[in-house]
């Protein structure tokens, strides 16, 4: 699993997810949320590395996990 930085503009990226945010009730944007993570690991597609992803994203401080 890669902790560091990789996203080429991670301000810009931030950016266009707060606007698909802008304008959601809390309900649509958790809905909004969890079809973007069903997105991006369908985009990852390897079981190994969505299993370490969410034991660190369920671990207090994720970059501790050293999961190849």
């Amino acid at each position: 699993m890669i902790t560091e930085p990789r996203i080429p503009d991670p301000d810009g990226f931030y950016a266009a997810l707060l606007a698909a945010h802008e304008g959601r009730s809390e309900a649509q944007s958790a809905d909004l949320n969890a079809r973007l993570v069903l997105l991006l690991a369908n985009q990852c597609a390897d079981h190994d590395v969505l299993l370490a992803c969410i034991q660190a994203a369920a671990e207090e401080d994720p970059t501790t996990t050293n999961t190849p």
